[in-house]
């Protein structure tokens, strides 16, 4: 799916990005602990999340996250701004929350990095 149907499904507003929407993105992971983001997000997915600092764009960096999806209306600082557009990651907003944001993505074929965590990983 393109990341611009993404933003039709969601109702979401474009922040950074405008010139991405034609990427093609497959799976999502939602989450606002980082560290479960690192250990269980994968590369070209889409982030859906709650936070709007920094720390969001550092981690999708890493892990090579396709795009980030802030829920809840929330919209990121102008410092995390700043990071995405000189990383080229793209950022929408939706007002919608976590668990009917990634509902409303589910049931068009976006699918989750993973079904469920094999063994214990000390995550909560």
């Amino acid at each position: 799916m393109k990341l611009r149907e993404v933003k039709e499904i969601l109702d979401a507003e474009v922040i950074i990005g405008d010139d991405k929407l034609d990427m093609e993105v497959k799976t999502a992971f939602g989450a606002d602990l980082m560290s479960d983001v690192l250990a269980f997000a994968k590369a070209g997915g889409l982030l859906l999340t709650g936070l709007t600092n920094e720390q969001v764009i550092r981690t999708a960096d890493i892990l090579d996250i396709a795009a980030i999806i802030m829920v809840r209306g929330k919209r990121p600082t102008a410092e995390s701004m700043a990071l995405a557009r000189d990383l080229d990651i793209p950022i929408l907003t939706t007002k919608y929350i976590l668990f009917e944001t990634a509902g409303r993505l589910y049931t068009k074929g976006i699918v989750g990095c993973l079904d469920k965590v094999d063994a214990p990983s000390g995550h909560n």
